[in-house]
């Protein structure tokens, strides 16, 4: 895959990009909704009971509270886990929405929080009932993409240890392991934040075939009977070294380049997928390098 370029340095603690649209979104719901309880709590309304019974995603509780999968990402259990959170929003989701688009990324993002939860689900026989909030499970999913696509980015360690980030995330994969099978959670829900990095890895690699395969058996289109009329050609047939050109690299790639600018056309740069968006990269960089040469 070819990996857009990652500058790092100084304050901008690495991400050096813009604020996006979908991270500052993320950001404002997750602090104005712990505002608002801190803030119902300083005048005496305690809405812990109304969040673990509606909001929180709690196991079995779910099948009557489906809407919970969702809902928990919004929810901190206080300060220090908030900000660890959006800290890492903060720093590592521009790079991400900047390189993949705003649709991908907030799709992503939900996805993996989903994953998280899920894991609830199939550990239940091991872990037990359980009850969670926290957006930490889609933030591990950001991390993991991170480091897929900048494994040699560093990461500063309370600011000042740098760590490359393929080593950083292993550290914490293993560590989320670990104390999953352990059981020693500690109050932190481990097995969500290894949800979060399983799920981000499925998704990334696997996501475009299963996309496909859930189209074919959901929205299989109806065979339609259309009647054909012959005519003679229109035009001569092209010459042979014509042929052999468009059945060539080239010609496919020159395909491809059109498909993917009539998907633009139509949809958008967000909606080209992480594949065509690399392909694009890698036909401009061939297009300038031939330039060169030919001056």
């Amino acid at each position: 895959m070819n990996r857009p370029s990652y500058q790092a340095g100084g304050f901008q603690f690495g991400h050096g990009f813009p604020m996006s649209k979908w991270v500052l979104r993320l950001l404002i719901a997750n602090i104005a909704i712990f505002m608002a309880r801190a803030l119902l709590g300083a005048v005496g309304v305690n809405t812990t009971p109304f969040v673990e019974a509606w909001l929180a995603f709690g196991v079995p509780d779910f099948i009557t509270r489906p809407w919970t999968a969702v809902t928990y990402m919004f929810l901190h259990g206080g300060f220090g886990h908030l900000f660890t959170n959006m800290l890492v929003l903060f720093f590592f989701g521009p790079p991400l929405e900047n390189h993949w688009g705003s649709k991908f990324f907030i799709k992503y993002y939900l996805i993996t929080g989903l994953g998280a939860a899920l894991f609830a689900v199939l550990l239940y026989p091991l872990i037990g009932p359980s009850l969670v909030i926290g957006a930490s499970g889609a933030i591990f999913g950001l991390l993991l993409a991170f480091a897929l696509n900048w494994p040699d980015a560093k990461i500063y360690i309370y600011f000042l240890f740098p760590v490359p980030a393929k080593w950083f995330v292993g550290v914490l994969g293993l560590f989320a392991l670990f104390q999953t099978i352990g059981g020693s959670g500690g109050g932190v829900a481990h097995w969500a934040h290894l949800g979060g990095l399983v799920t981000g890895i499925v998704y990334l690699r696997l996501g475009e075939r299963i996309g496909r395969s859930f189209e074919k058996i959901f929205f299989k289109e109806k065979p339609r009977h259309v009647k054909v009329e012959r005519k003679a050609p229109a035009d001569p047939a092209p010459k042979p070294e014509v042929r052999r050109r468009r059945r060539g690299v080239d010609g496919d790639s020159l395909d491809e380049v059109d498909r993917i600018l009539d998907k633009i056309r139509e949809s958008g740069m967000d909606s080209l997928s992480v594949k065509e968006r690399a392909f694009l990269d890698d036909m401009s960089r061939q297009y300038k390098k031939k330039k060169t040469h030919t001056h």
